[in-house]
């Protein structure tokens, strides 16, 4: 390990990927070679495939391998799928496995998409009269559509493009802030570089008319322009339903009416609980990010946009129940801002191969497929709460990792999975099998 002085270093960026691991390998870790070989190890074999990896970042070293698995048995407005799923997270898919299953069995997930209108701002302070502001917006926004005609031209013919431009007065929370708020439809793309493009010209086109208008420079001042990922116009809702008798039993000898009646009172518990919803939507995200992470979506804009939305008022849960007229009814609305071409969605090869899966779906069946296996996980997860308890179904799946990391050979794994069929697992509780297993093969020996 070296000091602080060797550890600085100018030009990182331009040097070779291969140097660039040699230069951290010999200055942060114990044994460079072992640390040299194992980084490039997940180099993608193929030279050109690995271009299109290293494009997605800087600086990049090596990759950062994940499971990618499926859930199948999704029925979705009618429509059958095998959802793609990338999370490392080893009850996940499984869960959504069953509770798809158990769906499909009583009518599947329906979806509705409530709208598809996201959104942009441009961020300014105004130095001149109110009045010549407000009053002069109507043929400023004709100026600012005007000037953007071509960027947005593209878009409109595929049925998108800048749908309103509204002038909004924040003086009361900062002095002189004034904002343009934006609202687009991009069909199905994500849009963020459309947006953004829009948004700065709109923010040059601001400036030179009100400038012109009052024939003063510094009357106004841009901040900044950028788009917002809270997007609560772009919204989908998922729901199931069944007679509450077609739920069937359920494990400990629970009955269907039991069934529905807990799980409800865990969705208002998560309804009026900041602590417990926080832990039940990040339940839901499970779902959601392992999509969107698979179809070259980004996870954070769209997770951000999620718990924005849940904490209108105060935070709550995102899925909601009801019980009327002996129908259980689960159901879940989320904003959900995302696309199916450009971007990551058109490089990344196996989110391409994702959205092939899904039998290349537009950005609102995308979207329906991903909240239904948000509600998905979420049915799993409250399902496991209120019948076996979450660690059961948890910590067998858990049990491989462990075994893995307890270096087991495959004869104590099937031992392992054999004894642990139906007793409590733990990391303690694996160690010791092991110890004595291996106890017992030394004295018979």
């Amino acid at each position: 390990m070296k000091d602080d002085n060797q550890k600085k270093i100018s030009g990182f960026s331009s040097m070779r990927k291969r140097d660039k691991i040699k230069w951290i390998a010999k200055n942060f870790f114990k044994d460079p070679e072992v640390v040299i070989k194992e980084l490039s190890s997940y180099w993608h074999s193929n030279d050109e495939q690995q271009k299109i990896l290293d494009g997605f970042s800087e600086n990049t070293i090596s990759n950062f391998p994940m499971p990618f698995g499926v859930a199948p048995n999704f029925l979705i407005d009618g429509k059958t799928y095998c959802v793609p799923m990338v999370i490392e997270e080893s009850s996940v898919v499984a869960a959504a496995s069953a509770a798809a299953k158990f769906w499909m069995e009583r009518g599947g997930f329906k979806t509705e998409i409530v709208d598809t209108k996201k959104l942009g701002q441009v961020h300014f302070f105004w130095y001149g009269d109110r009045q010549d502001l407000f009053e002069n917006f109507v043929n400023a926004k004709i100026k600012l559509m005007e000037d953007t005609n071509e960027i947005a031209s593209n878009m409109k013919k595929r049925g998108g493009g800048i749908l309103n431009l509204e002038l909004l007065d924040f003086t009361e929370k900062k002095n002189n802030y004034y904002q343009i708020k934006a609202s687009f439809e991009t069909c199905d793309s994500m849009g963020a570089n459309f947006i953004n493009t829009c948004l700065e010209q709109f923010a040059k086109s601001l400036s030179s008319f009100y400038q012109e208008l009052t024939g003063q420079d510094d009357c106004i001042e841009i901040i900044m322009s950028i788009l917002s990922n809270y997007t609560p116009e772009c919204l989908v809702k998922a729901w199931v339903e069944c007679p509450i008798e077609e739920l069937g039993d359920f494990k400990n000898g629970m009955t269907a009416e039991i069934f529905a009646r807990r799980f409800n009172d865990a969705i208002e518990i998560a309804e009026i609980d900041t602590y417990r919803a926080t832990t039940h939507n990040k339940g839901i995200y499970n779902g959601i990010d392992a999509v969107i992470i698979a179809t070259g979506n980004d996870f954070r804009a769209i997770e951000s946009c999620g718990h924005t939305y849940a904490a209108e008022g105060s935070y709550s849960s995102l899925s909601h129940c009801s019980i009327e007229d002996g129908i259980f009814k689960f159901w879940l609305e989320v904003p959900m801002a995302i696309g199916t071409v450009g971007g990551l969605t058109s490089l990344h090869p196996i989110a391409k191969r994702s959205l092939e899966l899904l039998e290349n779906p537009t950005a609102k069946e995308l979207m329906s497929i991903v909240a239904s296996t948000g509600l998905a996980q979420n049915f799993g997860a409250i399902r496991s709460l209120i019948t076996t308890g979450i660690q059961q179904g948890h910590m067998k799946m858990h049990l491989q990792n462990i075994l893995r990391h307890l270096e087991a050979s495959e004869e104590e794994y099937e031992k392992a999975n054999l004894y642990f069929k139906d007793r409590v697992v733990s990391f303690g509780s694996v160690r010791n099998f092991l110890k004595l297993n291996r106890q017992t093969i030394s004295q018979t020996d």
